[in-house]
């Protein structure tokens, strides 16, 4: 497959886009530099001992074995915004092992919660990487995508970003919009928008389902398994309680703003190559799973 690059090498709108992008989170007050140490914006949720950072404390590893996987999220939630992170995947044989990279309004995954996912499924050696999206709404998922990479993502360091506003949610690997997820002009049960999320990463076995629907199983002679990450950057809104200033829009941000609301002319370009060449299965055109299709699919991704 001819590897695709990403929208900021293009010319024209889609340059200026990343230009905003980067002066947008190179300037708010709200932003978690690269340079942030991990306590400064995040907390282990298990398995400390399964966590370990760089001598100047900018990279950080996340690895599994047969005893217990680990996880971490942010000691601040936020509602609406733009989150991003740099992973690189578990190589070799990583059949039935699953990083997560998500974001969701509560530590377990209560009957009630809201969700963003990056869900990236271990393979058998030599076979492609697969990254699931999903989105969930009042504890109710059932919306996903999966999509091939156009580029190995245990080599290097790739950057994983989640736009999302009041208008639409998009999922970006390394700027390139690989998901769109719209909102309707009217209330509805399906666009998460009113709960803060944190966002989390973990990286646990899944064996059950994650590689081939389960067939291929997790070898734990090749343990441990380890992802690693550095420069989270978030802009966003804070979520203060009882009233923060993102009860409701205001436009003030760049990723509220009319150029948010929709796909740019280059990213359009860049999404239509995602969807000829990389989309490996779309609920939407699942009419066996689904014979009336959820209500979300109706809404157009280019408008």
């Amino acid at each position: 497959m001819e590897k695709k690059a990403a929208s900021c090498s293009s010319m024209g709108m889609g340059m200026i886009w990343c230009f905003l992008v980067y002066m947008a989170i190179a300037t708010t007050t709200c932003s978690a530099g690269s340079k942030s140490s991990f306590d400064d914006n995040f907390s282990i949720m298990w398995s400390e001992n399964h966590f370990k950072t760089s001598e100047d404390g900018q990279i950080w590893d996340l690895s599994l074995d047969n005893d217990t996987g680990c996880g971490f999220k942010t000691k601040q939630k936020y509602r609406f915004g733009w989150f991003s992170m740099k992973l690189k995947l578990v190589g070799g044989d990583s059949a039935g092992v699953v990083t997560a990279y998500y974001m969701c309004t509560e530590d377990g995954a209560g009957p009630t919660r809201d969700e963003l996912d990056f869900e990236f499924l271990g393979n058998r050696s030599g076979e492609p990487y697969l990254i699931q999206t999903n989105i969930y709404k009042n504890g109710t998922g059932n919306r996903e995508m999966r999509h091939q990479l156009w580029f190995d993502p245990t080599l290097d360091y790739h950057t994983y970003s989640i736009l999302w506003n009041s208008h639409q949610i998009i999922f970006f690997v390394d700027r390139v919009p690989v998901r769109v997820f719209k909102n309707a002009d009217y209330e509805n049960d399906f666009f998460p928008n009113q709960k803060p999320m944190y966002l989390f990463s973990s990286i646990w076995n899944a064996d059950d389902w994650a590689t081939r629907g389960g067939l291929e199983k997790t070898d734990w002679k090749k343990a441990p398994f380890v992802s690693s990450y550095k420069d989270f950057t978030v802009d966003g809104c804070r979520w203060k309680d009882p009233y923060p200033d993102c009860v409701s829009t205001t436009t003030e941000h760049w990723w509220d703003q009319y150029n948010a609301w929709h796909l740019t002319k280059d990213q359009k370009l860049d999404f239509a190559w995602v969807e000829r060449n990389l989309v490996i299965y779309d609920y939407c055109k699942d009419t066996k799973r689904f014979p009336k299709l959820p209500e979300e699919c109706s809404l157009s991704p280019w408008d």
